[in-house]
């Protein structure tokens, strides 16, 4: 017997990239059903070769529902997720309404996969923040080798990480501009077309903004408390996918050949860095493709035992939609999951 599995925000970016992964991956689902806020009832939407009809979230029974993927944002999750997940369904939650409580795990299939069996004193798992997931699936491997003890991040972030707001917002602006248009900013603070904005949430106390601290915090979480992180987060007028300048220093030496090849045999990892023009990754690349892409690996000479290395992943996939599908694969093939008796 299969699943039944419900997508909530199922109209947004990556509510549809839940259902094309779902159905690409041929997850073991009887019934996959879109849910959304009541202004979307009866929109369609694409799940494999099916079209779906979206139903309303705050009317639908998951009495006979297994899996609940959610991207709707942290309001909906917070008032949601403890409401489904009260009526024996795991729900899997894109947002960061979760990610910090101790009752509930906060999964990288790559990286933490045991820590899924935690998701029982809520039936809750937290999915990260895009930059970080792609972030901890390349640390993951040199952690493991050699030890981080301190990781230097600046991030490239498309604006597809603001939603569909932020995607429009820059092909309205890039419009305007070569048609000696209007340029209105609306969802940034400052235009994003053709310029570069160094604030993605808000400014906290330290200087630091939220993006910037929840990267720190879910990378101590997910992969090791001891390891020290700060990050500096830029949105870029790209469209889709997420690129990382890593700086890392080790604990013990690690050469840039030994990282190149623990790497190339790492979950969720491809190497593409030849030394020659063109030879790395780009956003334009990932996006579409699941892996998280490492380049531009080389030593550190500034600091003892440091590598430097440029990460690329497409932020609504392992971001943010693949990895809670990899999580549902988790629960299912572990067995911590078993499909409810559908009524005959």
């Amino acid at each position: 017997m299969g699943f039944k599995v419900a997508v909530v925000g199922a109209t947004g970016n990556v509510g549809r990239e839940m259902l094309d992964i779902l159905a690409e991956r041929a997850f073991p689902a009887d019934e996959v059903v879109p849910l959304a806020s009541r202004r979307s009832i009866g929109q369609e939407v694409s799940y494999g070769d099916k079209t779906l009809k979206v139903k309303d979230l705050a009317t639908y029974d998951f009495s006979d529902v297994d899996i609940c993927l959610m991207s709707a944002g942290g309001d909906v999750a917070r008032e949601w997720a403890p409401k489904i997940g009260a009526q024996g369904v795991v729900v899997i939650d894109n947002s960061s309404a979760f990610r910090y409580d101790a009752d509930v795990p906060l999964i990288v299939p790559e990286v933490n996969a045991d820590a899924v069996a935690g998701f029982t004193k809520r039936n809750i798992i937290a999915n990260p923040n895009c930059s970080t997931a792609q972030l901890v699936v390349a640390l993951k491997p040199l952690h493991d080798a050699a030890g981080i003890k301190r990781v230097v991040v600046s991030t490239y972030q498309s604006v597809s990480g603001a939603g569909k707001e932020g995607m429009d917002e820059l092909f309205d602006q890039t419009r305007a501009i070569f048609s000696a248009g209007e340029v209105k900013s609306n969802k940034f603070t400052k235009r994003i077309a053709f310029n570069l904005i160094p604030h993605i949430d808000v400014f906290m106390e330290d200087g630091f903004t939220k993006e910037e601290w929840k990267m720190t915090a879910e990378t101590k979480k997910i992969l090791d408390p001891k390891i020290k992180l700060t990050a500096t987060c830029v949105r870029v007028p790209v469209f889709i996918g997420h690129s990382e300048a890593v700086n890392i220093e080790f604990e013990k030496p690690i050469t840039a050949d030994e990282a190149r090849d623990i790497l190339r045999s790492a979950p969720g990892c491809l190497v593409v860095d030849k030394r020659e023009p063109g030879g790395y990754m780009t956003p334009h690349e990932a996006a579409g493709e699941d892996a998280t892409y490492i380049s531009r690996i080389r030593e550190d000479g500034t600091v003892e035992n440091g590598l430097a290395m440029w990460i690329v992943s497409d932020n609504l996939r392992k971001g943010a939609a693949l990895n809670a599908v990899q999580i549902a694969e988790c629960l299912a093939n572990r067995k911590l999951i078993t499909a409810k008796k559908k009524a005959a």
